[in-house]
C-alpha cells in the first residue's frame, strides 16, 4: 500500500482487474438472483452529472446486493433510435447510424471510467436490426390479437416541414424547428389498444407498494377512470344521435346546450345551411392549435359558433342548441358534451359569453346561498331541485336513480370511461423501427395492410443518401427510398409498397428490459425460463418525467407478454426509484442550452472516480434535486484521503489478527458496530448520503485515537478499517478494494459477504438523560440504558443543582426513555 493516495493510478488498475476477471457476469442458474436496472440512455455522446446520478444509484444498489450473496443482473444498453439523432443528421449531413455508433463508444468509455459494474456481454442497442426485429415481431403478434389497428387520428401537422410532430415540439402554435404554422388534422396511423388494459393497469397500481406515491398518483390521473352515464341526444331533422358522457348525471336537468368538437364526424350532417359559412370559418380557425390534447385547452378563452342544429333533451324533451366549442376535442370522450352552466365553470364561462340559459338544479345541502348569479358555478354535490321526479334526492341518490332510468327508457346507459387514449405509434421518421406492413392494390384494395411474414423479419432500415432523404420536409423519409418502398406482396407475389412510417421509439423502451435476459436469442425475444428466473426487476431507477408514458407502456407490454406465455409475471418492476436532478453550479438544470454542464471526465481527472461517486451520493437524498459543487467534491476527495491515511498508518497492525488470544478495545468496537448497524439499515432504505456521513464520523473517531499502544486497540482498529472498506465499497469501490487487499479482507468485497454487526455491541450500557424543568434544560444525568423513571428520579434527588428548581408542586412528569425527563412545576 503506497503512502500517498493516487486515484488516477489506482482506479484504472482495479477497473482492468474487474474486466479481466469478468467480475460482474451472472449465471442464469444462480439460486439467489436479483435484477437492478437504470433507464437506458439516449447516447448523446456527452455524459454529464445528471446522467451519472441515475446510473450510480443503480450501481451502488447492485454492488450492495452482491455483497449479500445475490447474483445480480445489472445490464446496460442504448436507446439509440429517435428524433434527436435524425435532427442531428439533417443539420450535419451525417448518417445517424455513424453518429450513434460514435456516441455509444464515447458514452460507454465514460461509464467504464466511473466504475459502473455492468454485464457488458448483455449490451443491446435499439438501432441494431437484431433488436428491432423483435419490435416488429411483437407488432405482428399484437395485430393477430387485435391489439394493433389502423385508424384516423388528430395529429399536429407542420405545414412547412410536411410532417407530424409531437405535442412537445409545438411552441405557441408553431413548429419549434422551423417556426412554421402547426395545424391539427386527421391522418391515418397505426395504434395499439392500450385502453383494453386500462382497468388492469389501474387495479394493479395497488400492488406497487414500493413505487413513489407521486408516480402512482400520476398514473391514476393519466388513466383517469370515470364512472358516469351516457345520454343520447337526438338531433332534429337528421338521423344523428349525439352521445355524451358525464360523471354528473344528477345535473342533467340543468343542461341548456350541447358542445361538440370542431372535427366531430357528424358536423356536416347537422349544421344548417344558414350557419354553414360561420361554422366552416370556425372549423378552419380551430385547426390551428398549440396541441391536440384536451387538458392543454383548459385555460384558453372559450369560443364557439352555433351550428343551427337542435338536439332533444332525453329527459325533458326540451330543444337545445348545438354549438361548436373550442374546449371540446374529438379524442376525449365522445367529442360531444352536455353543458350545464350552473354547475360547471367552463360551461358557465361559455354560456355567459354567448348569452345562453343558466339553470340551477343542485342546491347546497345546508341551504346556503350560491354565487351562480355572479357567474360562479356551484360544482359541489347537494340536493336536486327543478329536476322532475328526482327533485329532493341527494346527488348520490339521483346519480343511481337517473342511471337506472335512462337504461330502462333506452335513452342512454351507465358507463365507465377512461381518460387514457390508445397509443398511436406511427412516426414519419427514418431513424426508427420500420413497420412490418406492405400494401397491395390487388390483395388489399382498402389498404388495411398485409403483414410481412415472420421469416422475413427484420425489415431493415435501408442505407440512404442523407442529404437527399433526410431533408426534414415532404413525405416520410422512407417513402423517398424506392429500393425500400417497392417490394413484393407476400400473398400474390405481385408489386406492393412497404409502410413508409416508422414506430414510436417508446416501443423500443417498452420491453427492452426483457431483451437483456436473452440478448443473443435468434428465435425468440427471450425464453420464458429466463423471464421467470429474473423477473420482476428488483430495483428500477429513472427520472420522474417518465412516470406516465414510459412506465405505463412497460407495464402494458409486460401484461401482453404474460398473456403470450412469455412470462408468468404481470408487473415488470418491484421497486421504483425516481432520482432528483443535478443542477449546475448556477442552480439551473444541467443543459447544453444553459452552458452549465459538468463533465465527469474533467472531475475524474482532478479528483478521481471515487470522489465523484462519493459526492453524488453524499450531496442529498436520492429523490431530491442537488446542486453541483466543486467545493463539495473536493471535500469528498479529502475524506477519501483521510480514509487512506488511516488505513496506511495502521497497516502494520494487520499482523495482530493472527494472534487469536488478542481481545478488542471495547470503545472502538462499540463505535464500529453501531456504525455498521446504522449503515446496514441505511442501505436497506437506500439512504446513501447518511451512509457516507456515518462513515465519515467513524473515520474521524478512529483518526482522533492517533496512537494505539495495546494489541487490543490495534486489533479493533484493523477490524474497523476492514468494516469501513466493506461499508463504503458500493459507493467508492476502487479505494476500498485496495484497502481491503492490504487488510487481508478482499473476500469481503468479492465473495458476497457484507459484514454483520454484533447486536450486543450496538447497545449502549449507559445513556445521558437531559433534565428539564418546565421545558427548560437544567442539567444532565448519566444512567444505565435500562433505567426506569423511578431510577432517574432517585439519581436526581442527589443533585442539589437540580433539586433547587423542584421547590413547589410537581404537577406532571414527562419521561422519554433514554432521552429526557421533564418536570412541570407549579411554584
Amino acid at each position: 500500500m503506497n503512502e500517498h493516495y493516487n486515484p488516477q493510478t489506482l482506479e484504472p488498475t482495479w477497473q482492468t482487474r474487474w474486466e479481466e476477471r469478468q467480475a460482474y457476469e451472472v449465471s442464469d442458474d444462480a439460486s439467489s438472483t436479483g435484477y437492478v436496472l437504470e433507464m437506458f440512455p439516449y447516447p448523446s455522446g456527452a455524459m454529464h452529472m445528471g446522467h451519472v446520478r441515475n446510473y450510480l444509484i443503480g450501481d451502488v444498489i447492485a454492488r450492495y446486493m452482491r455483497l449479500q450473496g445475490t447474483e445480480v443482473l445489472h445490464p446496460m444498453g442504448w436507446d439509440a433510435l429517435g428524433l434527436p439523432a435524425e435532427n442531428a443528421a439533417i443539420k450535419d449531413k451525417q448518417h445517424p447510424e455513424k453518429r450513434t455508433a460514435e456516441n455509444i463508444k464515447s458514452f460507454k468509455n465514460e461509464m467504464k471510467r466511473l466504475g459502473f459494474s455492468y454485464q457488458w456481454s448483455r449490451e443491446i442497442s435499439t438501432a441494431d436490426p437484431n433488436y428491432y426485429k423483435w419490435n416488429q415481431w411483437f407488432f405482428l403478434k399484437m395485430r393477430e390479437r387485435d391489439l394493433v389497428y389502423r385508424r384516423k387520428a388528430s395529429v399536429n401537422w407542420c405545414n412547412d416541414c410536411h410532417t407530424v410532430i409531437a405535442n412537445e415540439q409545438v411552441v405557441d402554435g408553431c413548429c419549434e424547428r422551423c417556426n412554421g404554422t402547426v395545424i391539427v388534422r386527421q391522418m391515418p396511423e397505426w395504434a395499439i389498444r392500450i385502453t383494453n388494459y386500462a382497468e388492469r393497469l389501474l387495479e394493479n397500481l395497488d400492488q406497487l407498494i414500493h413505487w413513489p406515491t407521486e408516480v402512482i398518483k400520476k398514473q391514476r390521473n393519466w388513466i383517469g377512470k370515470n364512472e358516469g352515464v351516457f345520454f343520447d341526444f337526438k338531433v332534429m331533422n337528421t338521423d344523428v344521435t349525439l352521445r355524451v358522457f358525464t360523471t354528473r348525471p344528477d345535473t342533467i336537468f340543468g343542461c341548456s346546450y350541447l358542445g361538440i368538437s370542431a372535427d366531430h364526424p357528424d358536423i356536416a350532417a347537422i349544421v344548417t345551411e344558414k350557419h354553414k359559412q360561420q361554422t366552416d370559418r370556425f372549423i378552419k380557425d380551430q385547426t390551428t392549435q398549440k396541441t391536440t390534447r384536451q387538458h392543454d385547452r383548459s385555460d384558453i378563452p372559450k369560443e364557439g359558433v352555433n351550428t343551427g342544429a337542435i338536439a332533444i333533451h332525453p329527459m325533458t324533451g326540451e330543444k337545445l342548441p348545438v354549438w361548436l366549442a373550442n374546449f371540446v376535442v374529438s379524442d376525449y370522450g365522445t367529442g360531444a358534451v352536455m353543458s350545464v352552466p350552473a354547475h360547471d365553470q367552463r360551461d358557465m364561462d361559455f354560456a355567459q359569453t354567448y348569452d345562453l340559459p343558466i339553470k340551477a338544479v343542485i342546491k347546497p345541502s345546508d341551504n346556503q346561498d350560491t354565487d351562480i348569479h355572479n357567474g360562479v358555478a356551484f360544482i359541489d354535490e347537494g340536493i336536486l331541485v327543478d329536476s322532475d321526479s328526482f327533485t329532493g334526492l341527494t346527488s348520490k341518490q339521483a346519480t343511481i336513480a337517473i342511471a337506472q332510468h335512462v337504461q330502462k327508457q333506452n335513452i342512454g346507459e351507465p358507463a365507465v370511461t377512461f381518460r387514457q387514449r390508445d397509443w398511436g405509434i406511427s412516426r414519419q421518421r427514418y431513424w426508427g423501427t420500420p413497420i412490418p406492413i406492405v400494401y397491395c392494390d390487388q390483395c388489399d384494395p382498402n389498404h388495411e395492410g398485409i403483414a410481412v411474414p415472420y421469416e422475413d423479419l427484420p425489415v431493415k432500415l435501408p442505407d440512404i443518401d442523407v442529404e437527399q432523404v433526410l431533408t426534414g420536409r415532404g413525405e416520410p423519409p422512407l417513402a423517398k427510398v424506392s429500393s425500400f418502398l417497392n417490394t413484393t406482396c407476400p400473398l400474390c407475389k405481385g408489386p406492393a409498397t412497404r409502410e413508409a412510417e416508422t414506430m414510436d421509439t417508446f416501443v423500443d423502451s417498452a420491453w427492452y428490459f426483457a431483451r437483456y435476459l436473452d440478448p443473443h436469442n435468434n428465435d425468440l425475444p427471450f425464453t420464458s425460463d429466463k423471464a421467470n428466473q429474473w423477473f420482476p426487476i428488483d430495483v428500477y431507477i429513472g427520472g420522474p418525467e417518465h412516470s406516465t408514458m414510459h412506465l405505463l407502456y412497460c407495464r402494458f407490454w409486460m401484461m401482453v407478454m404474460n398473456e403470450m406465455g412469455l412470462t408468468t409475471h404481470q408487473e415488470p418492476i418491484k421497486t421504483l426509484i425516481t432520482q432528483g436532478i443535478v443542477n449546475g453550479p448556477d442552480g439551473r438544470k444541467m443543459s447544453k442550452r444553459w452552458g452549465n454542464v459538468v463533465s465527469p471526465s474533467d472531475i475524474i481527472k482532478d479528483y478521481g472516480t471515487d470522489a465523484v461517486r462519493t459526492f453524488v451520493m453524499f450531496a442529498g437524498p436520492m429523490d431530491k434535486d442537488i446542486k453541483w459543487s466543486n467545493e463539495q467534491v473536493e471535500g469528498c476527495h479529502r475524506f477519501l484521503h483521510r480514509l487512506w491515511r488511516l488505513a496506511y498508518n495502521h497497516r502494520d497492525s494487520v499482523s495482530i489478527l493472527s494472534k487469536q488470544s488478542v481481545d478488542h478495545d471495547l470503545e472502538i468496537q462499540r463505535e464500529t458496530h453501531k456504525t455498521l448497524k446504522r449503515v446496514t439499515t441505511d442501505f436497506e432504505r437506500h439512504s446513501f448520503n447518511t451512509i457516507i456521513a456515518r462513515c465519515m464520523e467513524l473515520v474521524n473517531f478512529l483518526t482522533a485515537r492517533k496512537l494505539t499502544h495495546t494489541d487490543q486497540e490495534k486489533n479493533s482498529i484493523v477490524e474497523a478499517i476492514q468494516l469501513l472498506a466493506a461499508m463504503l465499497f458500493p459507493i467508492a469501490p476502487h479505494i476500498t478494494s485496495e484497502i481491503a487487499t492490504t487488510y487481508c479482507s478482499e473476500h469481503l468485497l468479492d465473495l458476497g459477504k457484507f459484514p454483520t454487526y454484533i447486536q450486543e455491541l450496538t447497545v449502549d450500557k449507559h445513556v445521558n438523560y437531559t433534565i428539564q424543568i418546565n421545558g427548560k434544560r437544567r442539567g444532565q444525568v448519566t444512567a444505565a440504558s435500562d433505567a426506569t423513571e423511578e431510577d432517574i428520579k432517585t439519581l436526581i434527588n442527589d443533585m442539589s443543582q437540580i433539586t433547587r428548581y423542584l421547590e413547589g408542586t410537581i404537577i406532571k412528569t414527562i419521561f422519554v426513555p433514554k432521552k429526557l425527563i421533564n418536570f412541570v412545576v407549579k411554584p
